[in-house]
């Protein structure tokens, strides 16, 4: 029986704020199977020490590294967050390259991979989750792993045209190629991975869905789709509990009776915010209505503070919410309530549910698991409207969204024009579609199909794993308190993925 081992640039701690997207996806899988979760501590340091911190909890152990300061900063912030990240996004406005971004992060793959291998055993597998660790395969075979090891992309991924702004867009396609299985969100990620290889692969007669596996020409890796889910019943009964917690009772008190539109996102300028905050006011321009009877609550927690490009995304947002307040709102009505905050998983489920329409309008997204907690959050009986982008791929599964390019002020406007107006029973046909959906394509679903593939079974479950290796003969140990280290904080707790 072989043990799972999942590897990520970030690993999220217990008693840490609420994980995002990847880190929800990992710890289902690791909670159900057991196994070890290896990644980067948060932390920085002058030099690592030879062993990594380990904290066990339940069946999974946590197994952390620190990066040095001097390449976190080219890694993370340059190539992961200044090429990759937009690259991937399409946003080929905001891509930066530097060679020596490139090496640094070449540098810290390998360091991973040389961090890994001295605490695998032969028949482990590994499970690579997103961007930042796309080479890590090709290091971890140098140092003569050879077990299984699969690799899962949480972003859309562009197609040739655009990866070749990319310098060393060759060696993420090799490096990709050289998986066992590299698995992507949705069928159009898939082709355009496929378009980038030298000689495309055969198209299947039927068109591409969940769960659909390729064998493309000149490509050792195995493809397929398996589109990330979330833990339908437990956001249900999570959402039903907390409409009684005092914050959401407080929003919905101070609502007056108003309707409530809400969008919850990290602040990211692939979340359409600055779009959505202009449709907004469209819409109330456009359908004067309205006009003191809808509240839109953006929550949007900061991405990263440190970053040119996201502080100007939040001044941006700043100034056209008190542009439109100052402009719209009445002594007791303020049409855009901002909110750069984090709030507990459980509460975001309550307001959620007492939401009347979900604002869901990426410009670009890989999933978006906000679009189908929110389905999952609802009240059958008298459920919202999801209001979704096209461009994000949760589109593929929630049909019953009405779907709205982000871009297209008037479109927006007249979605939750739409919405707002829906009779019951339409509500209830269109909600009861897309639960099915989440509820088929689930987190369980989702790790289940992916390990099947990598593997054909044999996962080792908890305590039942097979002889100890060297990370189990780790002492137990606090991630950061070691002296001299610092740690590096970012914005987390939104359930749309995790960076």
């Amino acid at each position: 029986m072989s043990r799972l081992v999942c590897v990520s640039n970030r690993v999220s701690l217990p008693r840490r704020a609420a994980p995002g997207g990847l880190a929800v996806g990992v710890l289902a899988a690791l909670r159900r199977i057991g196994g070890v979760w290896f990644g980067w501590s948060g932390e920085t340091c002058e030099e690592p020490r030879a062993e990594p911190d380990v904290l066990v909890r339940d069946n999974v152990r946590y197994v952390t590294v620190d990066l040095r300061a001097a390449e976190l900063d080219r890694y993370y912030n340059g190539f992961c967050n200044s090429t990759l990240w937009p690259l991937l996004h399409y946003a080929t406005g905001r891509f930066r390259y530097a060679s020596e971004d490139y090496e640094a992060y070449q540098a810290v793959n390998a360091e991973f991979a040389r961090r890994l291998a001295s605490l695998l055993r032969p028949d482990d597998v590994v499970w690579v989750h997103d961007y930042h660790l796309i080479p890590l395969a090709r290091y971890l075979r140098q140092h003569s792993f050879r077990g299984r090891v699969g690799f899962f992309l949480h972003t859309p991924f562009p197609p040739l045209q655009l990866l070749r702004v990319l310098p060393s867009h060759a060696e993420i396609i090799r490096d990709l190629c050289r998986y066992d299985l590299t698995g992507f969100q949705t069928a159009d990620d898939l082709s355009a991975f496929a378009s980038c290889l030298e000689r495309s692969p055969e198209r299947p007669a039927s068109p591409l869905g969940p769960g659909s596996r390729i064998e493309p020409a000149g490509c050792a890796a195995r493809l397929g789709v398996y589109p990330i889910g979330v833990e339908a019943g437990e956001v249900a009964s999570e959402a039903a509990e907390t409409m009684g917690e005092d914050t959401v009772q407080r929003l919905i008190a101070s609502l007056l009776g108003r309707r409530l539109i809400i969008g919850v996102d990290r602040l990211d300028y692939t979340k359409g915010l600055a779009e959505r905050f202009a449709a907004f006011e469209h819409f109330l321009t456009a359908f004067p209505q309205n006009q003191g009877r809808v509240t839109f609550l953006q929550i949007a927690p900061l991405s990263r503070s440190d970053v040119l490009a996201y502080e100007e995304i939040r001044t941006g947002l700043e100034q056209m919410a008190g542009r439109l307040n100052g402009r719209i709102a009445e002594a007791d009505w303020t049409p855009v309530r901002y909110l750069n905050r984090n709030f507990s998983h459980a509460t975001l489920m309550g307001l959620l549910r007492a939401a009347h329409v979900a604002l869901v309008t990426p410009v670009r997204d890989g999933m978006n698991l906000v679009a189908k907690e929110f389905v999952a959050a609802q009240d059958p009986a008298d459920p919202g409207v999801l209001v979704l982008s096209p461009l994000a791929g949760a589109a593929r599964e929630l049909t019953g969204a009405l779907l709205v390019n982000p871009y297209d002020q008037r479109g927006v406007a007249l979605a939750l024009q739409t919405a707002l107006r829906m009779p019951l029973g339409e509500r209830r046909r269109r909600h009861e579609r897309m639960l099915g959906a989440v509820r088929r394509h689930d987190i369980h679903h989702w790790y289940r199909e992916f390990l099947r593939d990598l593997t054909g079974g044999g996962l080792a479950c908890g305590s039942d794993a097979a002889a100890a290796s060297p990370v189990d003969r780790l002492p137990q140990r606090e991630s950061g308190r070691a002296r001299g280290r610092r740690e590096v904080g970012r914005g987390r707790g939104v359930q749309d993925g995790s960076r």
